[in-house]
């Protein structure tokens, strides 16, 4: 069975992509047509007079569409250049939504201290999440029982297994870069998407999915991940698009291929210590034990949750080492002296390696992979004097926070150093430094990506030198709803064994 990647099926599924611009193109139009019809009635209709004062609205002359054209050009721009006109807290119209952003760590706190029955977040992440997940789990089910399905999740990721975790990890990414050879240019992003799903896979999902990875898994991997598209928020799911239809396709087969595994584990009587298990032995607070459907839409969401973060922040991070070669030098040395010449990466050696704690900590800032957290207001919001109407999106930009010029010193520079100081803006205690989220809304899987892209760091950093080509860094891929490297290729030259 050939190992995933092997054949490049992620920029051949990436190619297909492009056959159906014109079908989509068709869709958007028209949809946004019969909408833009029925936005000025449907505005009036869900105005609700709200005592208070109205966050100051950036007007827009183009009905429907509103600041989508602007917005879309360079969202943190947009963003920055409205907070420094309009304050921490503004609206304005988008695609015939309301969309208010809470700009800064004071404006940002109603955000992340909300409830989910103030400001709300299936009905935001529903119709994205529902058809690549599935039923029942996530954003498609009561915010209590998504809760309890979060807590599964916990017990699942601590720090007795991500001690198990790190050789396995290790150990697939020397495999998968064996395959590079002394020297050349690669595309980074392509390599460790790739590789990300066989760790998150390894270490969370169990050796009898681990042991299915092959390129047909790969396959439906891409598919249902091109599912996460400003394209599936915006058009109805029942539009008939070729990319709606392979995401369904994929994710009926991909959950066939979980409940074979599910199924497996079941029958065969083996009790590992892994996240398949974890599910498979925890129950609701009724005492209900979690369905295989459930599992399995939960399986698909720790992997393609996981994977966003974890390769897009590595990527971005090797880049950021490639443009700063002198900060490079310095975390092969600190590699030297925690691992020694063998190399051999582990758990406290991982929390030793402080100065690639910060490396990733700065590449978060300046490159976090989350554009917007949205949730949907369900009844009035007040903040900093000003009250949101019920109906509004919600909004709090990471990458705008975490830019701010007003709290960032040198805000566009990389300066890892910067992390050696846990006062003002790197302080806990605030909202500007909010990769992963925070307060009630702190991403569960924090603790992994850490140990996962320090493990993966600490790996080939051991192995490659690595260099910008033609001193090219690259730019935000704006197509995209995650913030990924836009064409990835990087250099490297692989590293002589260290003489002392």
């Amino acid at each position: 069975m050939s190992t995933l990647g092997s054949n490049n099926p992620f920029l051949g599924a990436a190619a297909k992509q492009i056959t159906e611009a014109s079908v989509a193109t068709l869709a958007l139009l028209t949809t946004t047509v019969l909408l833009g019809i029925t936005y000025a009635a449907s505005k009036l209709l869900a105005e609700q007079k709200v005592d208070g004062k109205l966050p100051p609205h950036i007007p827009s002359t183009i009905p429907f569409l509103g600041q989508a054209i602007s917005f879309g050009q360079d969202p943190v721009q947009f963003l920055l250049a409205a907070y420094d006109k309009y304050g921490p807290v503004f609206s304005f119209t988008m695609v015939g939504k309301t969309f208010t952003y809470l700009i800064g760590s004071d404006a940002s706190a109603l955000f992340f201290n909300s409830r989910n029955e103030n400001l709300n977040a299936e009905l935001v992440y529903g119709r994205l999440t529902t058809p690549v997940f599935g039923k029942g789990v996530a954003y498609d089910c009561p915010n209590s029982v998504f809760l309890e399905q979060k807590k599964m999740f916990k017990t699942g990721l601590n720090i007795a297994r991500f001690r198990q975790h790190i050789p396995m990890i290790q150990e697939e990414t020397l495999t998968y870069f064996k395959r590079w050879g002394e020297s050349g240019q690669q595309n980074i992003f392509q390599a460790l998407s790739e590789l990300i799903i066989l760790t998150a896979s390894s270490c969370l999902h169990g050796k009898e999915i681990r042991s299915m990875m092959d390129e047909s898994v790969a396959k439906y991997y891409w598919d249902l991940d091109g599912g996460f598209s400003s394209m599936a928020w915006l058009l109805p799911g029942w539009l008939p698009l070729p990319s709606f239809r392979r995401r369904d396709e994929a994710h009926k087969k991909l959950k066939q291929q979980f409940y074979t595994a599910i199924q497996k584990r079941r029958t065969s009587g083996d009790v590992e210590d892994d996240m398949l298990q974890t599910l498979l032995d925890s129950t609701y607070k009724t005492g209900r034990h979690l369905t295989d459907d459930e599992i399995a839409g939960m399986l698909i969401g720790l992997l393609l949750a996981g994977q966003h973060t974890s390769s897009t922040t590595s990527a971005w991070m090797l880049f950021f080492l490639a443009k700063n070669k002198d900060i490079q030098d310095q975390c092969y040395e600190e590699q030297l002296n925690v691992f020694g010449k063998d190399g051999a990466v582990d758990y406290d050696g991982v929390k030793q390696c402080e100065l690639l704690d910060r490396c990733m900590k700065e590449s978060l800032r300046l490159r976090p992979p989350i554009f917007t957290m949205m949730r949907l207001a369900m009844n009035p919001q007040k903040v900093l004097g000003y009250t949101i109407p019920p109906g509004h999106q919600v909004c709090v930009s990471p990458p705008t926070n975490m830019r701010l010029p007003q709290v960032w010193e040198q805000n566009l520079v990389y300066d890892p150093d910067r992390f050696l100081d846990t006062t003002g803006a790197v302080s806990e205690e605030k909202f500007s430094y909010v990769p992963f989220g925070a307060g009630r809304h702190r991403c569960i899987g924090e603790s992994f990506a850490y140990v996962q892209v320090k493990t993966i760091m600490s790996t080939l950093l051991q192995l490659y030198e690595f260099h910008l080509v033609d001193g090219r860094f690259p730019n935000i891929d704006k197509t995209t709803m995650i913030q990924t490297p836009e064409n990835p290729i990087i250099g490297y030259t692989r590293r002589q064994p260290p003489t002392h």
